[in-house]
């Protein structure tokens, strides 16, 4: 299992290929905030509930400076399926080899009905503009994360 980044790690960066096959990185210096939340699948109940949570938050955390990105093991072409059907305006990246997740942490051990696995762990990485990690939370629910995590960084909701 990779190791857990930590609030003050710098965090590292990446260039995935979103739901329309272009190409986004991040990279500090962009003057923002970056939420990085990675989900195992996109268009399952759990998935789903987030990333409209995260769709109807975007406005308000946008004006408060944060971008969001959401990264999962997805193909580029079921994310814009995913994205179309719900609506969402914020990036979906595909990790398919799950390097990504994997450095940031979010790759590892599961279990789900007494067998044991490697998969993606729903995790959430908030991004500071220098490139440091300002939070970061592993094994989230996907129900009330987003009210959680605007709670977490002193958020009007």
């Amino acid at each position: 299992m990779a190791e857990r980044l930590v609030a003050g790690d710098d965090a590292p960066g990446f260039t995935l290929k979103d739901s329309s096959g272009a190409e986004v990185s991040l990279a500090p210096g962009t003057g923002r905030h970056t939420i990085v939340y990675f989900y195992p699948a996109a268009a399952t109940p759990g998935c789903t509930k987030e990333a409209c949570d995260f769709r109807d938050n975007l406005a308000s955390l946008q004006s408060a400076g944060y971008d969001v990105l959401g990264i999962s093991p997805d193909p580029a072409e079921k994310l814009a399926k995913f994205a179309a059907k719900e609506d969402l305006s914020f990036p979906l990246l595909s990790d398919e080899g799950h390097a990504v997740a994997e450095a940031y942490g979010a790759w590892g051990e599961k279990k789900n009905y007494g067998k044991t696995y490697q998969g993606l762990i729903r995790s959430t990485v908030v991004v500071d503009p220098d490139g440091k990690v300002a939070l970061a939370q592993y094994n989230v629910r996907a129900t009330g994360h987003v009210a959680k995590l605007r709670r977490d960084l002193k958020l009007d909701s």
